[in-house]
């Protein structure tokens, strides 16, 4: 009898879940051995970390400032996934999305109560406008979005390191490189975590119900796993592909400025801590999943607050990307044997 491995195109969901839960452990096996090689001690830093992370409410705190952003980040990237697109701009979006809410925020008079929803709309449609331009090209001039999106980070990047030590330096010198603080704060939610969590899950669950009970949605699911099919049933690909696009783009607008006007306060350059390129990170995790990347962004939340702890401990930042990439390379590996099975088949009768 032969035994051969066969490979499925899709996995059950107890399966796939059995293999990233086995995946992330093999990760975390894999850092440990690798920190005790280094002359670390793993057990004693995992306990420092479980104890600093969970067995305070500080901990809980700082993971819920991260999991907000990651939230909206690795959403935005999801999003564009639906239609077969790799938004790989979050981070420029993010950062468009901080720059517009904080022009708002600095220029426009008004009470909180007022500017907050405008800087909400200001950080979406800063998101949007720079996504536009890769999305155009993409739909209408077949430019890869993957290089568009990634080289607009760098032109974002930059744009607020200009304004934040030039035209919008704080003029009363209290900060140095930072814009002045901003007068208008989103409230607190619990403790330091402030209603832009909420918000983040609110807006997840809202586009996966969107995905996955309106006709427009499962438009955006046929055009994004089959273009060809969808064009030939007479769906609008090409403005589906710019609706979601553009959608993508203003979450992680969005992103920004619940980080700007929620966390940090002030625009400044480094404001994103590349929670645009996390979001990756968060949308793999989370299988392209809208709801998923909750949990995705929950674990890496996780993964970055015990990152900042293990430094505090001695272990450098190179240590600590590396389980990071160790984490999403074994779920990668996993989510692909996830698809294969051991089949037996009978030898031929001569």
């Amino acid at each position: 009898m032969a035994v051969r491995l066969q490979r499925l195109p899709s996995a059950s969901p107890a399966i796939a879940l059995a293999a990233r839960a086995i995946a992330i452990l093999m990760a975390l096996v894999t850092a440990g051995l690798l920190l005790a090689a280094s002359g670390a001690q793993p057990l004693k830093l995992a306990q420092q970390v479980l104890k600093s992370t969970f067995g305070s409410g500080f901990g809980l705190e700082d993971v819920g400032l991260l999991v907000t952003p990651l939230i909206l980040t690795g959403l935005s990237v999801a999003v564009a996934l639906r239609i077969g697109a790799w938004n790989i701009g979050a981070e420029g979006q993010f950062y468009a999305g901080a720059f517009a809410a904080t022009g708002m925020a600095l220029f426009v008079p008004g009470p909180t109560i007022v500017m907050l929803p405008l800087m909400f709309i200001a950080g979406a449609l800063g998101g949007l406008i720079w996504i536009l331009i890769p999305t155009l090209a993409r739909a209408y001039a077949d430019v890869s979005e993957l290089i568009t999106t990634l080289l607009l980070n760098f032109v974002a990047t930059l744009m607020v390191y200009y304004v934040a030590t030039g035209p919008w330096l704080d003029p009363g010198g209290h900060a140095l490189g930072t814009t002045a603080r901003l007068k208008h704060d989103i409230p607190e939610f619990i403790g330091m975590v402030h209603w832009g969590f909420p918000i983040a899950i609110l807006v997840a669950v809202i586009t996966a119900a969107t995905f996955s009970f309106t006709r427009w949605g499962y438009e955006v699911r046929i055009a994004g796993s089959n273009p060809q099919a969808a064009k030939y049933a007479g769906m609008p690909f090409r403005r589906h592909l710019i609706v979601v696009m553009l959608l993508s783009g203003a979450i992680a607008g969005i992103a920004g400025m619940l980080e700007v006007a929620g966390t940090v306060h002030r625009l400044q350059g480094g404001i994103s801590n590349n929670f645009g390129y996390l979001g990756i990170m968060v949308a793999v995790l989370a299988r392209g999943s809208c709801i998923g990347v909750i949990a995705g962004a929950a674990l890496m939340a996780v993964i970055l607050n015990s990152g900042i702890i293990l430094q505090t401990q001695g272990v450098n930042t190179s240590t600590v990307l590396a389980i990071t990439g160790l984490i999403l390379f074994f779920t990668a590996v996993g989510d692909e044997l996830a698809h294969f099975r051991i089949v037996s088949s009978k030898p031929a009768e001569a």
